[in-house]
């Protein structure tokens, strides 16, 4: 599969805890790095590759992603997780269904996470991509806070870990949190969910995405070299701002975004 993907849903409802302060004044996707939030440049990036509906899962302070939404003539569509202090990333994505029920089962749709900056070409690796469920790596960021990545000898995803002794072999790459999976593997991944929520509503939706890779097939796509940072804490943000942000706008700058 290839071609316009012109739905997103964004993971949005963590509390932000390890970023102290901040995190409690506003959600993560509201830092600013440069002129505007990262959220909202997040929703520039899937605007120009062609999205149209934007999926915002929100917990932690709701009312930001609200009053956004408002400014974005119809481009964004919420759903709140009443339960986002007491669940994981999973329950949340999970709560994307009351807004995805009538996709049909080969529609895809791009999964990000809200607390990201990346570049453009990571939109565009993934759009190009003939597969219709595939998960974004990029080579090693020294960030540690790496999530490693295993997969077959097809590119099929086989199992994550934060510690490289869980994985069998070499990982292929770090998982970046941009993805694009089918209807079909969003129903199989809600549905092993729901097994797992039977014991807690605390599971990470990459516990979810190794489960429904045993079932059927996700795919890995490594960009080597691809500048990206995962915002979590302030040590994140001191990294996102004085080393991969500029990167980034150099990017920008270097191929006319």
């Amino acid at each position: 599969m290839s071609g316009i993907i012109k739905t997103a849903v964004i993971m949005a409802a963590g509390r932000g805890t390890r970023l102290k302060s901040k995190g409690r004044q506003a959600p993560k996707g509201f830092l600013q790095l440069g002129d505007r939030p990262i959220i909202e440049e997040s929703l520039q990036r899937l605007q120009k590759a062609g999205v149209e509906r934007v999926i915002i899962v929100t917990g932690h302070l709701a009312e930001f992603y609200e009053e956004l939404a408002a400014q974005y003539n119809g481009l964004i569509l919420t759903v709140h997780n009443e339960k986002f202090a007491d669940s994981g990333s999973m329950y949340s994505l999970y709560q994307a269904q009351k807004l995805l029920d009538s996709a049909g089962e080969s529609e895809v749709f791009y999964l990000l996470e809200s607390d990201l900056i990346y570049e453009q070409r990571a939109l565009s690796r993934l759009q190009e991509d003939y597969r219709d469920s595939v998960i974004l790596l990029s080579g090693i960021t020294q960030s540690n806070d790496e999530v490693w990545v295993e997969t077959d000898s097809e590119e099929q995803l086989i199992r994550m870990s934060k510690l490289k002794e869980e994985l069998s072999k070499e990982p292929a790459g770090e998982l970046v949190g941009v993805s694009k999976l089918s209807m079909k593997v969003f129903r199989a991944l809600c549905s092993q969910a729901e097994q797992m929520f039977q014991k807690s509503l605390h599971v990470e939706y990459e516990k979810a995405l190794v489960a429904a890779a045993d079932v059927t097939p996700i795919y890995c796509r490594k960009v080597e070299d691809l500048v990206w940072a995962e915002i979590d804490d302030e040590d994140h943000l001191a990294r996102a701002r004085e080393k991969v942000y500029p990167r980034i706008q150099s990017s920008r700058n270097r191929f006319g975004e």
